[in-house]
Order: structure tokens, then C-alpha cells, then sequence
């Protein structure tokens, strides 16, 4: 039997397209992996960047706080300092130390009057 020369038959046809539609299918299954693969590596770097950033800014934070001197407590008010002096006298008057006379002078020299 002679074979016939020219256009595909139907089965030829159906056949050809078959596997340039699989062939199709692939390449776009392909591109679309590579795609997604490349886009997943982008946001791993950006969260990568910004997690080091942040832990920068951590790190800088926290030396900023060590190299921040803690300031002195403020000195106590005179007024407190009066009354503990007072208080410190009326202990020793009670405790006999000072008599009536010393207490009142001392008092009166730490009241300014």
C-alpha cells in the first residue's frame, strides 16, 4: 500500500496536537514553579533584611541604654534633713544625753530662730 504524501489526517492532527498542548502544559508548569521559587526566595531575603534591621536596632537600643549613666538620686530636701536632725535630737533628749536647756538651744539652732 502507498502511503499518501501531504497533509496529516485527522489522527495525525489530533495526535500533533496532543503533544503540543502536553508539551504547552509543561513549560507553563515549569515557568510557573520557577516563578513561584523566585518569588519565595525575594520574600525570604526581604524578611531576612528586616529581621536583621530590627535585631540591629535592638542591638543598638541596648547600647545605647548600658552607655546611658543612671542618674544620682536627688539629695533629700533640707526640710527632710531638718527633721531627722529634730528627730536625732529628741533621741538623745530621751535617751538622757542632752537636758532640757541643750535641747532647746540645739533645736532652736537647727529651726533658725
Amino acid at each position: 500500500m502507498r502511503r499518501r504524501m501531504g497533509r496529516p489526517g485527522l489522527a495525525g492532527t489530533m495526535a500533533r496536537t496532543a503533544v503540543i498542548a502536553g508539551t504547552a502544559t509543561a513549560v507553563s508548569g515549569n515557568v510557573a514553579r520557577n516563578q513561584h521559587a523566585r518569588a519565595a526566595a525575594q520574600q525570604d531575603a526581604a524578611a531576612a533584611q528586616q529581621q536583621a534591621m530590627v535585631d540591629q536596632a535592638a542591638a543598638q537600643a541596648a547600647a545605647q541604654l548600658q552607655a546611658t549613666p543612671v542618674p544620682a538620686p536627688a539629695a533629700a530636701p533640707a526640710a527632710n534633713d531638718t527633721i531627722a536632725q529634730l528627730q536625732q535630737l529628741a533621741e538623745m533628749h530621751a535617751q538622757g544625753l542632752l537636758n532640757d536647756d541643750e535641747f532647746t538651744a540645739a533645736k532652736a539652732k537647727l529651726l533658725g530662730t
